[in-house]
């Protein structure tokens, strides 16, 4: 059954078209992603969806009872809550089920009526079928997964930065377990365990789930479909968003429109779906369209009309710098009050391009800010190398800050007169009066643009690049792509764009555990054996068993020892059992004690009532896993 139908839907901005006859239908599971430039309706498609705003024609059906949440760019309202009351404020229903409770619970204490007693009833149903007494640790999986610990519930939202607020505010609406859930750019300010963790979580949800995102690896992992808006109008496609991808190149190609241009998007897609193909799970669907695809191609042209604007650009040819450009020794990087990286050793060698990642707070902008020599160290040597032309790009992008115009800022930090100037900012989309827009009102994505632009412009033979992506649409982050694949100088690159990291990185550098640990291959590769080895570790244990027992000699002595290692485990599973039953029955007295209405008398007896509960099941689950581990090993030993 659809969680959510939209017929022809059809907006106006300012009394222009924005988009019209959208049409779609989507079901429990369904994830579609949206696809378009910026300004083409996207966000304002899931205002639409979420109610805020009505289409002039048209109209959106939501399945009666759905939860509907909404999680876009504007922060939250009031500064002064707490981040804990925010987020747990998702689950508004589960709050006030247990106030409902609480409530029925004093009325019952002098008796109680039919009525309460069926209304205590219902509301014992629903706090169940919201999760029951598992609802508040959803929540806090939840903001664990998004990169909150429990040190951070207590704080105002006014003590965290904008970043961090919008994964607040993305906690809420997961948290909120909605049945239509709406995302507007989840993946801003996440770092790659944050988003590998999202992924993870959205492709289990039961929710129908319609998103905008620029992170290419997140859109594969994620969706099952794409709604293209394209020149004001919409395309559906059932499938993921690389065979959307090659289907939209393959139309092109039968429409005899910019043939090597759409060729260089199928190949593209090509080698994404070769580096995304260490993602097991999505090693089937790389391939499953190509037949279909080469059908389009061949397949007569239909009238279509698309927008025309794309960002294409190259950096000049640099001049050729010393062997090492870069070099980082025993340097320490510090912020106050905390040391972020300690005995640092770098080298950069000429052409090649180093990829940089870790957690969020690990120290990767400061570090890359001293490369750059933004920077001191606290102690060390940090220097770049012969005849080196180092361009720096924060991911603030302030090298576009400022007075003036664009034009302005082009024509100061470049040094070119007006007419080349121009030309220049022609070439990133700058065209006609947007050169004169004042650089206080430009978007974000105006700002990244003409900070490339004057990045381009340097002649820069080294480039340190902080989130170049930022505010980027996917098309201008291909093109990204494409200019830095094709630089002869060297890179060193902070991103959580993982497509870009592939495409770009010949050299893995990974901040972990406050130490740089260098690993001679791209990003994917990199990832591929970490995810090798942690699976490989679970297996450690029984392998050093193996190996232990093979030790010991083959004789009628190691025989005996490991007759009586195994009975000595069998005995240990043996009262671990009955130590399970006790805790067990323990949790059931505890249970038995939360059902009691006077558990619920107040916010307080309830918070300590969970804490009881989660103690009690803690206990079980630790006696099970030692129960399994004492199983493990008497099997271990008793094996021939």
């Amino acid at each position: 059954m659809a969680i959510t139908t939209a017929t022809s839907l059809t907006v106006y901005v300012g009394g222009k078209l924005l988009f019209g006859d959208v049409t779609f239908k989507l079901e429990a599971g369904d994830r579609m992603t949206l696809s378009g430039r910026n300004g083409a309706g996207k966000s304002t498609l899931l205002r639409v969806l979420s109610g805020e705003l009505k289409p002039e024609e048209g109209s959106v059906s939501i399945q009666r009872g759905a939860r509907v949440a909404l999680h876009d760019q504007r922060p939250p309202r009031d500064s002064s809550v707490k981040l804990g009351d925010y987020v747990f404020s998702g689950r508004q229903d589960m709050l006030d089920t247990e106030a409902e409770l609480a409530r029925l619970e004093g009325d019952m204490a002098g008796g109680a009526s039919e009525e309460t007693m069926n209304a205590y009833s219902a509301a014992q149903a629903r706090l169940e079928a919201g999760g029951g007494y598992r609802w508040r640790d959803e929540v806090l999986e939840v903001l664990r997964g998004l990169g909150f610990g429990p040190e951070h519930a207590d704080r105002p939202l006014s003590t965290f930065s904008g970043g961090e607020l919008t994964r607040a505010s993305l906690a809420r609406a997961l948290a909120a377990k909605p049945d239509l859930l709406l995302l507007d750019e989840p993946t801003n300010h996440l770092d790659i365990p944050s988003l590998e963790w999202l992924e993870r979580y959205l492709v289990t949800i039961d929710s129908a789930v319609v998103l905008v995102a620029h992170d290419r690896w997140f859109l594969e992992a994620v969706g099952t479909s794409v709604l293209e808006l394209e020149a004001q109008k919409a395309r559906f496609f059932a499938g993921p968003w690389h065979a959307w991808r090659q289907e939209q190149a393959a139309r092109q190609i039968a429409l005899g429109k910019a043939i090597d241009r759409q060729e260089a998007e199928l190949e593209r897609m090509e080698r994404f779906v070769e580096r995304f193909r260490y993602k097991a799970s999505k090693a089937k669907q790389a391939q499953s369209r190509v037949k279909q695809i080469d059908k389009k191609k061949k397949s007569g042209p239909v009238s279509e009309k698309r927008d025309t604007k794309h960002l294409r650009f190259s950096f000049k040819t640099p001049e050729r710098p010393g062997r090492v450009v870069l070099k980082m020794h025993d340097a320490r990087i510090e912020v106050p009050g905390r040391v972020l990286i300690d005995d640092a050793n770098l080298e950069v060698e000429r052409s090649e391009h180093v990829v940089l990642v870790g957690a969020n707070g690990s120290g990767k902008t400061t570090m890359i800010e001293t490369l750059a020599g933004q920077k001191e160290p606290a102690s060390g040597i940090v220097r770049t190398g012969h005849n080196v032309n180092l361009g720096y790009l924060s991911q603030h992008a302030d090298t576009a800050a400022g007075e003036g115009t664009v034009l302005d800022a082009a024509q100061r930090e470049t040094g070119l007169t007006g007419p080349k100037a121009r030309a220049l900012l022609g070439g990133f989309l700058f065209s006609g009066g947007d050169v004169e827009k004042k650089l206080s009102d430009i978007s974000g994505g105006e700002q990244r643009r003409l900070s490339l632009a004057i990045l381009v412009s340097s002649g820069a033979n080294v480039l340190v690049l902080d989130e170049p992506t930022n505010h980027l649409d996917i098309e201008s982050r291909e093109a990204l792509e494409d200019a830095l694949i094709e630089f002869e100088g060297s890179v060193v690159l902070i991103s959580h764009d993982r497509a870009l990291l592939e495409a770009v990185g010949s050299r893995t550098i990974v901040v972990e555990d406050g130490k740089l640990n260098s690993y001679p291959s791209g990003w994917a590769e990199y990832q591929r054996r970490q995810d090798e080895r942690e699976a490989e570790s679970g297996a450690a244990a029984t392998t050093a068993a193996k190996k232990e027992k093979a030790a010991n000699g083959n004789g009628a002595a190691a025989k005996r020892r490991d007759d009586k290692a195994a009975e000595k485990a069998v005995r240990k599973a043996a009262r671990l059992e009955q130590r399970i039953e006790k805790a067990e029955a323990e949790l059931k007295v505890v249970e038995e004690e939360l059902a009691d209405p006077g558990a619920w008398a107040n916010p307080t007896r309830v918070e300590q009532a969970t804490e009881k509960h989660n103690v009690a099941k803690a206990a079980v689950e630790e006696l099970v896993s030692q129960w399994e581990a004492a199983q493990g090993a008497a099997e271990t030993t008793a094996a021939p």
